[in-house]
């Protein structure tokens, strides 16, 4: 794998509440959130959109899902939550999205998730959807946002006394930043939006690459003593051992399939790295669910097995490392073997985020080995078009998330509260301070990846649960009010 499909796969991170086991996906309304086992219960529909809002050669339609729970919806006027859909099925956003059925009942709100077109089962072209650049040419933020708006607008024409409702569009991650872009280019459709986690700024020459890495490598530096210091290492101990002892780091890792030549090791280190960032992402306070069950502050988990003094041999460091990864991957040692192929986001193959990001998604991310525990990589725009070209057969546009955005300048925007967690490596693209009454900024010191909306839990840190009410809203929930009165 080269350099940049590194890029390309890390920029497919940006959701990690993807990264739930494809083949467990839950497809009935009737189903459990991992962290919670909490029962949702929702009704399943399909409305008619354009596969082109901005043409008139297309005329094609498709069938977008969305999801609806009106059991609380009692009555006419009532306010509607509006989810985002992210880069995948939306019945798992649905279903790990706690926060929304926990405030149903209190606001007495009508949920609605509605599925990003291109993933899940709202698939513009059929089954041909993927096959090739121009059959992906209408997968773009800007068409995603469209068929909100549309679908908002028929929900508010068609649903039983929906037409005076407030819509408050809600999303987390890439999700997030659909649900402030929402409010930003339609605000006749949502009188608000909260976007947790969502990197609004990380485009070219809004945010310095390498903090992303860096907040990561804090994450570590704070879990315990020596940690980043000895992951710095590690890489110039695998390449020392790699040498000659490819059959050794096998055997020590557990790998599935063993490592036979030197781009195989570059590979494994990749593999690594990605291991590291999908751990901050999820730095939750308590047990989670995702590729395997995750023991609550899994970072700390793993620094238990990195806190050597610099007097450890390359072969002692590397069995640290070896007992690190299996915090993520094996924790519960009920996995035979580790494969180097199925990581959170490969395990996905997030295809269609890869073409959004080799289009307009373009995210640079870098590292120094220095402010950070990884070894230095340039971000170098021209290799990532490069790959992007022979990918897809496209080149990025490396400015056009900022000109059809406005970068920054958030200042002729209302009605939006951006959310960030301190242990999430995307805040370093996030909205970290208040732009004005009305677009505010939380920032929750020990949050990891938009825990702000996973379901409550009890080992929440006090940051989670005083979030809002730091804002003087009154609770984590009274947003609705906020807006509201905003309006009037």
């Amino acid at each position: 794998m080269s350099a940049w499909k590194v890029v390309l796969l890390l920029v497919g991170v940006q959701c990690l509440h993807v990264v739930a086991l494809k083949s467990q996906l839950f497809t009935r309304g009737d189903a459990l959130d991992y962290s919670s086992r909490k029962a949702v219960d929702y009704k399943t529909f399909y409305l008619n959109q354009k596969i082109d809002h901005f043409g008139f050669f297309e005329n094609g339609t498709f069938k977008q899902r969305y999801l609806v729970a009106d059991q609380h919806w009692h009555q006419a006027g009532g306010p509607i939550l509006f989810y985002t859909g992210n880069e995948g099925d939306i019945t798992w956003f649905c279903n790990n999205t706690g926060f929304m059925w926990q405030v149903a009942e209190e606001l007495g709100a009508m949920l609605v998730f509605a599925e990003h077109r291109y993933y899940g089962d709202s698939m513009p072209f059929g089954p041909d959807s993927y096959s090739d650049s121009k059959h992906l040419n209408y997968l773009s933020s800007e068409q995603a946002l469209a068929d909100f708006a549309v679908l908002i607008r028929e929900l508010k024409g068609s649903w039983p006394g929906a037409r005076s409702s407030a819509v408050i569009a809600v999303g987390g991650s890439y999700g997030g930043m659909l649900a402030a872009w929402l409010r930003m280019k339609y605000p006749s459709a949502v009188v608000g939006a909260l976007a947790a986690s969502a990197p609004i700024w990380q485009f070219p020459g809004m945010v310095p690459c390498g903090d992303f890495h860096r907040i990561v490598s804090q994450d570590f530096a704070s879990s315990g003593p020596n940690c980043d210091v000895n992951i710095r290492r590690s890489w110039g101990a695998i390449d020392k051992i790699a040498s000659t002892g490819l059959a050794w780091l096998s055997g020590t890792f557990s790998l599935c399939a063993p490592l036979k030549s030197r781009p195989d090791s570059v590979a494994f280190k990749e593999w690594l790295q990605e291991t590291w960032v999908n751990l901050a992402m999820v730095d939750y306070p308590y047990e989670a669910s995702f590729l395997q069950p995750l023991p609550a502050w899994p970072v700390q988990a793993v620094c238990r097995h990195l806190g050597f003094d610099s007097s450890v041999s390359d072969y002692q460091l590397l069995q640290g490392v070896s007992e690190a990864a299996r915090v993520y991957y094996n924790h519960t040692g009920a996995t035979a073997c580790l494969n180097t192929s199925s990581t959170a986001t490969g395990s996905l193959g997030f295809l269609g985020w890869y073409y959004q990001a080799c289009t307009e998604m373009v995210m640079p991310l870098c590292t120094d080995g220095v402010q950070d525990m990884f070894e230095p990589q340039a971000w170098d725009f021209q290799a990532f078009s490069d790959e992007c070209q022979a990918l897809f057969g496209v080149r990025p546009r490396a400015s056009w998330a900022e000109t059809l955005y406005g970068g920054k300048d958030l200042s002729a925007h209302s009605n939006i509260i951006f959310s960030n967690g301190g242990l999430d490596p995307w805040s370093g693209g996030g909205v970290t301070r208040n732009i004005s009454d009305s677009v505010v900024a939380i920032v929750i010191p020990q949050g990891a990846h938009h825990l702000d909306l996973r379901y409550d839990n009890e080992r929440d840190p006090p940051a989670v649960r005083g979030a809002l009410v730091s804002f003087g809203i009154g609770g984590i929930f009274s947003f609705l009010s906020f807006f509201n009165a905003l309006e009037t």
